[in-house]
């Protein structure tokens, strides 16, 4: 019960690109990317958890 809980996916992540302003946008568009990856992985995750948790191993 407590494995959905470790799952945590920070909502505020575009925020951070205002910051950086147009100075490197190569850089800006690999971390996007990257993050974007990271809460890909993260909702696949939690997606194979929650199937796992639902299948019937008692077939």
């Amino acid at each position: 019960m407590s494995d959905k809980e470790d799952i945590q996916i920070e909502d505020d992540f575009i925020a951070d690109d205002d910051d950086e302003g147009g100075d490197a946008p190569v850089e800006v568009a690999k971390t996007n990317l990257t993050k974007r990856r990271i809460i890909d992985n993260l909702l696949e995750e939690r997606r194979l958890q929650k199937q796992l948790n639902d299948f019937d191993f008692d077939l």
